[in-house]
């Protein structure tokens, strides 16, 4: 009667993804659920849809990478931030600008790491900074979108801005931030973001299909057929003229050469939870990669200002307005990512969702796309009915 129970109310999680599918909301999804109970592990997975719908259809599997896009904030830029902590190369109090001297410039001196990792620097939120460097193309004749001399472009633009706000006043996420802090982390370990990822990150926790796809210095090319393939396609971008399918979809990690501390992860839903369970054993004190007291620090509200939700790198549940739904407990951590892609994490009751679509991929409209709070909530009802 249990399990029957259990199966009737996931049922509902199909249906919607269905349903959404159907409304052309979405192209297809990739859902993975797990949490411990009663001595046994309960698990779902729901795979719908597509993964490619032009130039040629090709049906979503369990097996489907997608473009992560502000997941890769949590899982890349945040994690090596932590190992940093733990190594002891840096503090989440020291000054920006101790490690990225022209951080100083226009008065931020007083920004800390703990500031970008909380959305509370000051710092503009977002900047289409691909464009001026599409001007500068222009102007020029001369190759810079996705070169090493327009990511350093990007890069010292983000670190000489102007506050927009005093450090710790306001909460505003954006992507700043994050670019800020991805520079920080090569300026201190002196290697690029995507190796010190692979290599401190992904390999020690068998993510062995996430990475970051750097575009090819010289234009031509890109990843592997074979690889491509196993990729869910994006957008149908106006301004690239294609649809991105094997490219980062944010534009400005585009133009950062699709490395950047903000966006340009690209992983499939089992690497996921991967690492949501790897993060989850930090927290209960069974990692050595992940020390109990930093996860538990990264984990907890930071209340810059008073009012935020933001823990140091992580989401957590806003009550009656989040993207978890209802049913995660307040000490639960998460994020999104704008093509579709979500993780949450209740730290309790280790229950993990990771939900992966690629909402942006020809689909008839922009939608509110409330289907995660919905699905999250399917599943956690269902479990917790075992």
């Amino acid at each position: 009667m249990k399990y029957s129970l259990i199966k009737r109310k996931l049922g509902r999680v199909e249906k919607a993804l269905d349903k959404s599918i159907e409304k052309a909301e979405i192209p297809g999804a990739v859902v993975i659920a797990r949490m411990p109970k009663a001595g046994e592990v309960l698990e779902h997975e729901c795979i719908r849809g597509h993964a490619v719908l032009q130039p040629e259809r090709l049906p979503m599997t369990r097996e489907t990478i997608f473009d992560l896009a502000s997941l890769t904030k949590p899982l890349a830029t945040t994690t090596a931030v932590m190992l940093l902590v733990k190594d002891g190369l840096v503090d989440l109090d020291d000054p920006v600008a101790k490690y990225l001297p022209s951080f100083a410039e226009r008065d931020k001196e007083a920004v800390t790491l703990r500031h970008l990792l909380t959305h509370s620097s000051g710092l503009k939120p977002w900047r289409g900074f691909h464009e001026l460097l599409i001007q500068k193309e222009r102007k020029t004749g001369e190759r810079v979108l996705g070169t090493r001399e327009g990511r350093d472009w990007i890069i010292d633009r983000v670190l000489r801005s102007a506050l927009v706000h005093d450090p710790g006043e306001a909460a505003v996420y954006g992507d700043l931030d994050f670019i800020a802090l991805g520079a920080l982390v090569e300026e201190v370990t002196k290697q690029p973001l995507d190796v010190f990822s692979v290599e401190r990150i992904f390999e020690p926790l068998g993510m062995n299909d996430t990475r970051f796809l750097p575009l090819p210095v010289d234009g031509s090319g890109g990843v592997p057929e074979p690889l491509r393939r196993r990729i869910a396609a994006t957008e149908n971008c106006a301004w690239r003229d294609r649809i991105l399918w094997g490219e980062v979809h944010d534009p400005n990690a585009s133009a950062m050469g699709g490395v950047a501390g903000h966006a340009g992860l690209f992983a499939p839903a089992d690497d996921v939870m991967k690492f949501a369970l790897a993060f989850l054993d930090g927290w209960h004190g069974r990692s050595e990669l992940f020390p109990q007291e930093l996860v538990r620090t990264f984990c907890t509200r930071q209340k810059l200002p008073e009012d935020s939700d933001w823990a140091l790198g992580w989401d957590t549940p806003t009550h009656g307005a989040s993207s978890s739904g209802e049913l995660f407990s307040e000490n639960s951590v998460g994020h999104l990512g704008f093509t579709g892609t979500s993780l949450w994490i209740d730290l309790d009751r280790e229950a993990v969702v990771v939900m992966l679509t690629n909402r942006v991929h020809l689909v008839a409209k922009r939608s509110r796309f409330d289907l995660r709070p919905k699905v999250h909530d399917f599943i956690l009802d269902a479990f917790d009915a075992g």
